[in-house]
């Protein structure tokens, strides 16, 4: 027959374990929510091996660890129908160069990024007297067809709300052997650390002046420190396409994988007016 005194213990030790139980739970919620913000924006550029190893594949890991604890709602959660067409026909150019390329844009000007995707059209009006160096690139990096039939490989919908593109790769550790500075950081738009839906902004490694060519356009507010050049803003047409694009949800089922919606850009041009 059990004593008292041994069934106190017993209720005591249930307690202490559902305590456990339930802290356990709350630290890997934690740990899966940080990864998706902290991984989301991370960009491994080309020739960095330190970097890779020790970044990348840490990201990888975290977000191997979150698709596997998914709960089984998830799991049986079936995908929205694909809202896109089907890419034009034609082949990524991975092109690298050595440099930067050179200044050549008017700072006055106004130039606008139209990004013609297999989803929709997305018009972006750039800053180009904010974040010149920025602008300066896509317009280079655009005329050399560098964005032409690549996807967008990232879709997070869990803590920040972004679609990431710009990487040839489609693997997110792609670039285009250079790196920019940072810009505009002290924008006016950035309040309370909250980067607005419409924003367009470079995704970095990072660290210091370490963008590429990736970038993450916002498709719903969401706070971020602000660290990532912020060179544009996405018109209410485009950003109707971003919204159609989310509602697709993305792969794993924890917020942060690639777009279920096929997310190309057929093309891409940066124009002066």
């Amino acid at each position: 027959m059990v004593s008292q005194e041994q069934r106190r213990r017993q209720l005591a030790r249930e307690k202490f374990l559902r305590q456990q139980q339930r802290r356990t739970e709350a630290r890997r919620k934690t740990r899966v929510r940080n990864a998706v913000i902290a991984s989301v924006l991370g960009v491994t550029l080309i020739g960095s091996l330190a970097l890779y190893t020790t970044g990348v594949l840490e990201q990888d890991d975290d977000k191997t660890n979150a698709a596997a604890e998914v709960t089984p709602e998830a799991e049986k959660t079936s995908k929205a129908p694909d809202p896109c067409e089907k890419p034009a026909a034609g082949e990524v150019e991975k092109q690298t160069w050595k440099k930067e390329p050179a200044l050549s844009i008017d700072k006055s000007a106004k130039y606008t990024m139209k990004l013609e995707t297999t989803c929709g059209t997305i018009d972006v009006a750039l800053k180009a007297s904010a974040a010149p160096h920025t602008v300066n690139s896509f317009h280079f990096l655009a005329g050399k067809g560098y964005f032409d039939h690549t996807k967008c490989h990232r879709l997070t919908t869990n803590g920040i709300y972004v679609l990431q593109c710009g990487d040839p790769t489609g693997t997110g550790t792609g670039g285009p052997g250079y790196t920019i500075p940072d810009e505009n950081l002290k924008d006016a738009s950035l309040k309370n650390n909250t980067y607005p839906a419409g924003t367009v902004a470079m995704a970095n490694t990072g660290q210091k002046d370490s963008g590429g060519s990736q970038f993450f356009l916002v498709y719903e507010d969401s706070q971020l420190p602000p660290s990532y050049t912020p060179f544009g803003t996405v018109s209410d047409a485009g950003l109707k396409v971003l919204k159609k694009i989310a509602d697709a949800g993305e792969s794993t089922g924890a917020g942060d994988g690639a777009p279920n919606a096929t997310v190309v850009i057929d093309k891409a041009t940066v124009t002066a007016s």
